[in-house]
Formats: structure tokens, sequence, C-alpha cells
């Protein structure tokens, strides 16, 4: 989200290992309500309680509302510093409170936390709405916008100033009395319906279990069923009664959670269940049951719809592209369709190179989707002579954390010291010190990395405390919450290369977070167009598989010998493999997000089934691939801040293949001029400039989309 909306919605409400020996914060009354005097102003997650929140948020909204009136009868005429910069002072109660609630429902949730965060929805909402939508307020941001020319503002004051009042704007401080009332009403429901979405979807991907026997293994490796026996232990250990822990005694657990379903679905022999699990993935929020999520889709479709129509907009997709660096849905379309043309070609040719394996094999069936997983990987063995349990021993979360650790270090100087005496809000959780590389503090990282059932699915990076130069120097605490496979028995945990490249990925965004430097909190790390934040992410992920790189942290777990340079060899010939699959389902869901939030509000409500089949009819999709989010579990788009933007991915892709070229064509992936421009240009500067010319001030020009279409192997270089 934009953080000049998040000040609409944040600062205007404002995308472990433990030691025996503990750091202990004492701390009296409600510590959410408190100046933490902390290391480093790490939330005191010990002290917080469940009981703690809802005061605390009634607290913050309280003060919000009190410095916004001061604001308002401030009786000096409206200037930047006294309207302007007060604002950003304001809701820093409200904002850390927040910020610890919203990251805990996320990655650590309890029946408590969810029920208040469906009580809280419709409060923040309405919190929200009552200082965007006060008129007052408005007319003393729109007065120092008038005397801009006037005022002899820098670049970054500037910038500040037209994007506060636009967001003002766009959430409808223009509107009459008739149509504010009505915005209100709209986005108080769609905070309750995103709520919704979420929790049934956690609750969807909690309550499937395949639950096998020893006769039901046929084909899995021993880690992989392991891995399985450990969760029916898990539930055996939780269960209350005598007759729950015999059902799970001697038994195997996989679920849908991918970390669980894609190695049952590579390795299994049986095609039976491989079918059952994988349906029970597609159809999530699909069952016609109370957390069926079909008829909350289409509502949160149409809201938009009719909101965007209020503000003056044909679609809510025009509406949220004039923020982003693609300024309309056909631009959007243009470069979704682009690739979609040979990635579907490459995934029927895909679907023909399985399918003679299946007839080789005399299996006497037709491809399906759940077959994917293990026919290619057979087509991968046969062609490249790569097995993904090959590569897994090299790749223990603790090799892959080296791996990016060093990889900043030799891009900025960047040191991380492990902090043991910090409490987290759950023993998984880790903490690093990151020092900069004069030896100043920069900033504290969080990793939490394993797959658990109270965490929502995914990965992502977020914050507890942002950064901001406002009033002295406020380093940021940043954290990434992944979904990888917990250690089992003795072993660490072994990550798939898919795992290395979304730890890479979601370590950029924590880049982004930790190297900011700009005054205003609005303008810090991730907060700009959704089109562009993805780049600092993706970018990183091109040196996980560099061989240099690779070399520096792949190393066995067992006998500590290097990753082969013939494996590395395998490994990057392999690279282009499976991309018809892996774009055309990725492609498959952005169009269908764009068609979800290109319906006008005069549109009937639509059958969500009906409506997607529909879309993935229009474009071709076959049958052996579904989107990589279908609409009922769509969370990035319905109950989370990609709505008409999950293209951006594929955007901010042509951005960081582009950008690593940049390097590359150097001869040097650490080129320490170019790494120069990169941090400088890119993760220092926020939102304060537009995107577009922080890119060219790195890369010397505007994006090209050549270099995607050859690291993807669409080119037909890899043909």
């Amino acid at each position: 989200m934009n953080r000049i909306l998040a000040l609409l919605v944040l600062a205007f409400l404002s995308a472990c290992r433990t030691s025996t020996e503990q750091t202990e914060v004492k701390i009296t009354g409600n510590p959410l309500e408190q100046t933490w005097d902390t290391p480093f102003g790490i939330p005191p997650f010990e002290n917080i309680k469940d009981e703690h929140y809802m005061p605390a948020f009634e607290k913050g909204m309280e003060v919000n509302l009190a410095e916004i009136d001061a604001i308002v009868n401030n009786p000096d005429n409206p200037t930047f510093a006294n309207t302007l910069e007060e604002l950003q002072r304001s809701g820093k109660l409200l904002s850390q409170v927040q910020n610890v609630f919203y990251n805990l429902a996320s990655s650590n949730t309890n029946p408590k936390l969810q029920e208040l965060q469906r009580e809280l929805s419709p409060m923040l909402s309405a919190h929200a709405d009552k200082i965007s939508l006060n008129e007052k307020l408005f007319q003393r941001v729109d007065a120092v916008w008038k005397d801009r020319n006037n005022l002899k503002l820098n670049s970054e004051q500037t910038k500040l100033l037209e994007d506060t009042r636009k967001q003002f704007v766009r959430s409808g401080a223009l509107l009459n009395a008739e149509e504010k009332a009505r915005i209100t009403e709209i986005n108080s429901e769609l905070s309750e319906l995103t709520t919704a979405f979420g929790q049934n979807l956690l609750a969807e991907t909690n309550g499937f279990e395949l639950l096998l026997s020893k006769d039901d293994l046929a084909g899995l490796s021993e880690g992989v069923i392991a891995a399985a026996a450990e969760n029916a232990a898990k539930k055996m250990e939780e269960a209350e009664s005598e007759d729950d822990k015999e059902k799970y005694k001697d038994k195997y657990i996989f679920t849908p959670h991918r970390t669980s379903m894609y190695p049952f679905l590579t390795e299994s022999s049986r095609r039976d269940l491989r079918e059952k699990l994988y349906k029970s993935y597609v159809l999530r929020g699909d069952n016609d049951n109370e957390t069926d999520n079909k008829t909350i889709a289409a509502k949160i479709s149409k809201l938009r719809a009719e909101r965007a129509k209020l503000m003056g907009y044909k679609t809510h997709a025009h509406f949220m592209l004039e923020e982003r660096m693609l300024k309309s849905p056909e631009e959007v379309y243009d470069l979704l369709m682009q690739l979609w043309r040979p990635a579907l070609q490459r995934a029927k040719r895909e679907v023909a190179d399985m399918q003679a394996v299946v007839d080789q094999e005399g299996g006497n069936f037709k491809i399906a989707a759940w077959d994917w997983w293990q026919y290619s990987e057979k087509v991968r063995k046969a062609k490249y002579d790569l097995d993904e349990a090959a590569i897994k021993p090299y790749l223990s979360l603790d090799n892959v954390l080296k791996g990016v650790f060093e990889t900043t270090n030799k891009l900025w100087g960047l040191t991380y010291k492990e902090l043991v005496d910090i409490n987290t809000y759950h023993p998984d959780a880790r903490v690093w010190e990151v020092i900069d590389k004069d030896g100043s503090h920069l900033g504290i990282f969080i990793g939490d990395y394993f797959t658990r059932s109270n965490k929502r699915g995914g990965a992502w990076m977020s914050s507890f405390k942002a950064q901001s130069n406002l009033d002295g120097k406020e380093r940021p605490v940043v954290v990434n919450v992944c979904n990888f496979p917990a250690p089992v028995g003795d072993d660490p945990s072994l990550l798939s290369f898919e795992n290395v490249t979304t730890l890479f990925h979601e370590f950029g965004h924590a880049m982004h977070g930790l190297l900011t430097n700009v005054t205003y909190e609005s303008m810090s790390g991730t907060n700009g167009p959704r089109d562009f934040t993805e780049f600092p992410a993706q970018i990183l992920e091109h040196w996980a598989s560099e061989p240099s790189i690779l070399k520096s942290f792949a190393t066995h777990y067992k006998t500590g010998e290097v990753i082969p340079d013939e494996l590395i060899t395998k490994l990057l010939k392999a690279s282009k493999f499976n991309q018809g699959f892996a774009n055309t389902e990725y492609l498959a869901a952005s169009l269908l997000d764009m068609d979800w939030h290109t319906i006008t509000a005069d549109e009937a409500l639509k059958d969500a089934d009906a409506f997607e089949e529909a879309s993935l009819s229009r474009i071709g999709l076959i049958e052996e691939i579904a989107p990589r989010y279908r609409s009922t579990y769509f969370a990035h788009i319905f109950s989370g801040g990609y709505a008409a933007g999950y293209y951006s991915y594929v955007h901010s892709a042509v951005l960081d293949s582009d950008g690593f070229e940049a390097f590359k064509e150097t001869g040097d992936v650490f080129n320490p001029e170019l790494a120069a421009k990169l941090r400088t240009h890119i993760y220092e500067k926020g939102s304060t400039e537009e995107a577009m010319q922080l890119y060219t001030q790195f890369r010397g020009r505007k994006p090209k989309i050549d270099a995607l279409l050859k690291v993807r192997g669409l080119d037909g270089s890899a043909d």
C-alpha cells in the first residue's frame, strides 16, 4: 500500500533462537500504550497479552483524533510544517499497536486475535474515514498545496505535499456529504468482507488433512515420510481425547500447505491420492459451506466498482492504476498478453512431453493437473539429469541465510549479528542486528521461516517499526515471514531451490525496508507503486543462482561438501524448464485479477465460478493448469493489497531482469559502481521520487522486456 494511503489507514490510523537467559523488560500497565525502552525498540512481546489490544486500539484512535483536532484547530495559517509534518507525526501510538497486532494476526494468530480482527476491521475503517474525509483538514492541506510555488520546498517535501493531497482526493475529499457517507459505508463493508475472506481461507487450508497409513506411502522419500509422520505426531500430542489420539497413531498427515502438498504431488505413486490432495487445495473457499468465499469475492469486487464510480473512475482498475507505473488496464493487459502467448505455447509442449512419459510407462491415462508435479519432475530428470532431492541437502536454511547475508555484504558492505537474548513472538523467530559498512546500526531483521497452522500461507515482509528522519533518526525493525518445511528430527530445514529464491526475494523487500533513508515515514521503504516495489525484491533473486554465490554457501549438511560444479551446471541449465507452467499459472491469475476489477458498478453481482470460468476460457487456459490463485483463495486481491495489481510481479520482473542485465554487461555481478547506484536510487529512496525516474537514474535508460523473455526462455532460445 502507498504509505500516503497508509497515512489514511495507519498514520491516519497513523506488502528465534532463544537462549536460556532472556532479556526481561519490566512493564506495568498496558505495554502497547507505552514507549518501549527495549533493545532497538523491538516490541516487548513477552509482556503483550491478547486483552491488551482492544484498549490500546481505543486509546490509539482517541489520541489520533485529538492530534488531528489540534492540526485542524491551529489558529495559524496552514503551513507545510504545521499541517503536513504534523500529519506525519500523528497516529504514532495507533500505528505502534496496529503494527504488532496485524503482524501477529498473520504469523501467530489464535481464535481471540481472529475475533478481534473481525471486530476491529469496521472500527478502524470508520476511524480512517473520520480523518480522510475531514473537510477542514483537507482544506488546510489544500491551502498549502495551492501555495506550493511560494514555499521553497525541496523535492521530497514537494512530493509529500502532492501525494498527501492526492490521497485525500482519492479518499473522497471532493465528494458531497451524501457521497462521503456512502464511501464510509463501502469502506466499512469492504473491511469486514476482506477480513472474513482471509479468515475463511485460513480455516479452509487448515481444515483438510490427508491422513494416510504406511501402505499409502508408495514412492515417497524418507524425508517426506518423516515430515508427514511428525505432522501426525504433533496432532496426536495436541489431541485431547483418547479417540483422537488413536486416530493419529502410526499415521502420516499431508495438508494443502504447499510445503506439504508439493513434495507429495511430486513423489507419490498413488494417483488417486494426488488427485484428492490437489483438489483440496484448488477447491479451498469453493465448498458451499460456512467458510465459502465465492459470494464474498463477488461482493468485494462489486463494492470496489461502486466506490470507483463515486470517485469518478470507470472501474476499480482505472482507479488503482492511476497511482502505478502502468496507468491503464489496457497497458496491463498488453504486457500480460505479450508473455501469455509464448508461455501458453510452451505449456502445451510441456504437457506433450509429460504425456509421452505416461505413454512410455504404459500409464493409460491423460495427464491431469494433479499429475503435473510428478511427470514434470520425470521429464526434468530425463532432460537435465537433475533431481530436486539431490539439491536440498546443500540448501539448509542456515546455509541460505549465510548466502543472502554474504550477497548483501558484497554489494553494500552489510554485516549481521544474531541476537539470542531477545524475546520474540514465537520460538521459531530469530533476530539479527544489521550493521552498515561504516559500523553504524542500520536496523533489526527478524526471520520467521517455518510453516505452522496458525500462520497464513505464502511469504511476506512487514515492519514493526518504520524508518524516518523527521525527528531524529528512527531505524526500522522489519520481518520476513515464510512457510518453509521445519526441521525433522536431527536434520535441519532443507529447502528447494524455489524456497531459496523465495528467501532471497523476501530479503530483497527487507533490504528495501532496512536501507531506506528518507525524512518522512509515509515515503520510506516499500511504500510506493505496487508495480515498482516488487523490483527491489525480485532483483535480489538473481544473485541466488550465481555460481560464485552458490558455492559460497551451498554445502552438504552432513558432509560439509561444497555443491559440485556439475550440480550447479544442471541447475542452471534446468532454470528455464517448466517455464510454460510457471508463467501460465501466474499470468492466468493476473488476468483473472484484472477481469474482476474491470467490471463496472452497473453490472450485476457475479457468480464467482461462472465469472472465473469465462475469464479463463477467454484466454484459452488449458485444463491441465489452474491459475496460481483461483478466485476463492486469491488472498492477494481479496484480503491483501494487490487488487488490480497482481500483474505487478511481472512488471517488476521486466525491471529486475533488465536491471540485473546491467550487472552482467559489466562482467561483475558485484560491480561496485552499479551496486552503489542500486542502493542510492532504489533501496534508499522509498517513494520520494517517481518510480520511473528512480529506475532510469539507476539503469541510465527506461526498461526493456527483452531480458525477461530471455531469462524465462520465452524468446525462443530454449526451444
